[in-house]
């Protein structure tokens, strides 16, 4: 004999966002963001430094010097 079957349904509800969810996306978020601003501070760092020493060639040039020490 078989034995009987029933079936059970249950509802799942959506997991509304906890505090530390959130806690969570906010530091990533931040940090993010910092890290793009001191990427673009970078890029922009290293496009004065070319204006500064005369173009890229003479910007490569002048960092083989000072490493260098000639």
């Amino acid at each position: 004999m078989k034995a009987a079957m029933t079936r059970v349904r249950e509802k799942t509800a959506p997991r509304d966002a906890s505090v530390m969810d959130i806690a969570i996306l906010t530091g990533l978020a931040t940090v993010g963001a910092g890290g793009i601003l001191i990427g673009l501070w970078g890029i922009v760092a290293l496009f004065a430094g070319m204006v500064a020493s005369g173009g890229p060639f003479a910007l490569l040039t002048d960092f083989v010097r000072a490493v260098t020490g000639m």
